[in-house]
């Protein structure tokens, strides 16, 4: 019987692919509640179990009080009985002595393998846990097993990933019993065990899959960078190599494309853009920017704000003919450059910089103009604020009194009277605008030169 008991916890083991030792200490457990239900509930605190791993025997020891007059014999022994297990016994000491194992009851028998079934359940659930926590971030395979309000269940042999809709390719059809490949997103514990949430809209797919199908990056010589996406729409991937005589983007591409569109099929004919990877912003950018032309790119450094990061973004200028390619079908090829590089994408036509340019100038010659009407402001403080882009009057009142006093040679009571000369232009400004509104509302012309056309045989308007 013990020898079978051996020979089941080490089968169990090798099937459940848990350690021995766990099975043995759940077993324990288990037989020790069991005798303490056969017992009564006054041995919980005095009785060990001890159940030898190679024989299988079991023993059971119990730590009673030697007393003059036992009340409970549970927990309490004579001092005769005391010193036939140890001879120099005396009062008040606590003498554990072995038991005699007795039969268990239906109860008893039941409560112990429900703490087995238990203590294996929960064994599985951290081999689950522990062998998918370290695959985040990476590909698994799996059998599409039911579908439940568009969400997938997807079985990946002894656990089961979760497919959200939001994470599947837009139009994509998954049926029961489909093979698929996904993305581990994230692993987590749960009450009902490990949660493990798939994706295939996710980058970081896209990137596995250029690794899994393409030698080179397999290898390490060719390196994807950054993967950006539109699920099932179109992606950009950046590629670097480590060897100057491989071409990156053609070993992704392959012989005659085959390579990329096995990928591309993958994804259910996702359009993927390859390009060449630069520690230049600007080169990497244009680059990011393709199948279209770009003339210029200037990096911009935006302003930091409190407890934020600098945000980094460029202007892109492009040929009047690409502004349509460059800003691709409702702004996609523009955001997916912008996810790519982690840069904001500011892109504008020659010609609508060239605009801006003119309009600035207007502006910069008619502000600066006013700007030398302006009491106290002389020659050498307008050539300062000209530098420092406060060439307007309208630019002066934006910009502020903070501002103005850090344009050098500007204290506190000038700025105050700078910016009190400019609002109060801008407030004459506007005061006459309004004026010569109302006045060419109130010269409206009436009849005929109004549009009115008089009825026939009326009398004309005086």
């Amino acid at each position: 019987m013990n020898r079978e008991l051996i020979n089941v916890i080490s089968q169990i083991a090798t099937e459940k692919g848990i350690d021995k030792e766990i099975l043995f200490e759940a077993l324990e457990s288990a037989l020790l509640s069991a005798f303490r239900k056969t017992m009564g509930v006054g041995t919980a605190e005095n009785i060990t179990l001890e159940l030898d791993r190679g024989t299988g025997t079991l023993r059971v020891f119990a730590k009673k009080r030697v007393v003059a007059k036992v009340t409970d014999a549970r927990i309490e022994m004579t001092l005769a009985e005391a010193r036939a297990v140890k001879p120099d016994a005396a009062i008040d000491d606590e003498i554990e002595h072995e038991l005699e194992p007795k039969e268990f009851g239906r109860i008893a028998a039941q409560t112990a393998k429900q703490v087995i079934l238990q203590r294996v359940r929960d064994a599985e659930r951290e081999g689950i846990y522990a062998e998918f926590v370290g695959k985040e971030g990476q590909i698994v395979r799996g059998v599409v097993h039911r579908i439940e309000k568009r969400n997938v269940i997807v079985e990946m042999g002894k656990a089961e990933g979760f497919l959200p809709e939001r994470e599947q390719i837009p139009g994509e059809r998954i049926n029961p019993g489909d093979r698929i490949r996904a993305f581990v997103l994230e692993v987590k514990k749960t009450a009902k065990g490990p949660q493990i949430t798939l994706s295939r809209a996710h980058p970081g797919f896209l990137a596995r899959l250029f690794e899994t199908e393409i030698p080179e990056i397999a290898e390490g010589i060719v390196l994807v960078k950054a993967a950006a996406r539109e699920a099932g729409e179109r992606a950009k991937v950046a590629v670097a190599t480590t060897k100057r005589d491989v071409d990156p983007i053609g070993a992704c591409v392959g012989l005659r494309g085959t390579r990329i569109q096995v990928i591309s099929r993958e994804l259910r004919g996702e359009k993927i853009d390859i390009v060449e990877w630069s520690a230049e912003p600007t080169t990497f950018v244009a680059r990011a920017l393709s199948p279209a032309k770009v003339a210029s790119v200037t990096v911009q450094e935006g302003r930091q704000a409190e407890d934020a990061p600098v945000e980094r973004s460029v202007l892109v200028v492009v040929p009047d003919n690409q502004l349509s390619l460059a800003i691709g079908k409702k702004g996609q090829n523009a955001r997916l450059a912008a996810k790519l590089t982690g840069m904001r994408v500011d892109i504008k036509s020659e010609s609508e910089l060239e605009e801006e340019r003119r309009r600035e100038e207007e502006e910069r010659s008619r502000g600066r103009a006013a700007i030398e009407e302006f009491a106290g402001v002389g020659p050498q403080l307008v050539e300062k604020l000209v530098e420092a882009g406060l060439y307007s009057p309208q630019r002066i009142v934006r910009a502020g009194l903070g501002r103005l006093m850090e344009v050098p040679g500007v204290g506190e009571k000038k700025a105050e009277r700078i910016l009190a000369a400019a609002q109060e232009l801008l407030a004459a400004h506007a005061a006459a605008a309004v004026a010569e509104l109302a006045a060419g509302e109130a010269a409206a012309p009436v009849g005929e030169e109004a549009g009115v056309v008089p009825e026939e045989g009326a009398a004309p308007p005086a």
